[in-house]
């Protein structure tokens, strides 16, 4: 079985943002493991407007030509590790803009998560955690969260996250979990027929294909 591919989504825009520290050190985390794929996601990329879709592409396929390389570039996944910062109790407006964006592309594979901020970004990543569900994917029981003066310390003085003791345990029974979580639901996605998401309707409202 090949190794189950990752992507290291960077959930903030903002040109202040943290998220670039912990999500480069959790990819450099787990690329050194050998046992999976890693591709660092940045949404700055994926300029996407605020949905205007005629609906889900669970049922429509979408126009927007950002939304369409969006999609082909997370279904090309098994699994996904969402970096997120907490926004007054939630997660950014922007990754939930890209979680709508798609909807077959997400379902059925592995997502973890670190969170950082106010309570190490753990009512964000609870937010996060439904909306995957959602979206017919696994969530991780274990997550990374960078909280208090651990999240101060490394923001405004640039401590490195290896010297937070719990944050590297809590990564590495992440990454476990992941793994077996991405390995075992390609494989299931692989043998299976009985799952398909919603056939696409185009914009005279026949199905496609």
């Amino acid at each position: 079985m090949d190794n189950p591919r990752i992507a290291v989504i960077i959930s903030s825009t903002r040109a202040t943002r943290f998220g670039e520290i912990p999500a480069r050190w959790i990819y450099e985390l787990a690329l050194a493991r050998g046992d999976m794929e890693l591709e660092l996601i940045d949404l700055r990329d994926y300029p996407m407007p605020f949905f205007d879709e005629p609906a889900s592409n669970a049922w429509v396929p979408a126009r927007n030509e950002t939304a369409l390389r969006w999609q082909r570039k997370v279904a090309q996944f098994d699994g996904y590790i969402f970096v997120t910062a907490e926004y007054n109790r939630g997660i950014p407006a922007v990754l939930k803009n890209a979680l709508d964006y798609s909807y077959p592309e997400w379902n059925r594979k592995a997502a973890a998560f670190l969170g950082y901020g106010s309570v190490g970004g753990a009512r964000a990543v609870e937010q996060l955690r439904l909306n995957c569900v959602e979206l017919q994917m696994a969530p991780t029981r274990t997550g990374v969260h960078i909280q208090g003066a651990d999240f101060f310390d490394a923001l405004q003085n640039g401590r490195n996250l290896d010297a937070i003791p719990y944050i590297t345990e809590n990564a590495t029974v992440m990454l476990d979990e992941l793994y077996w979580w991405a390995s075992v639901l390609s494989a299931g996605r692989a043998a299976s027929s009985e799952f398909s998401a919603p056939r696409l309707r185009g914009a005279d409202d026949t199905l496609v294909a």
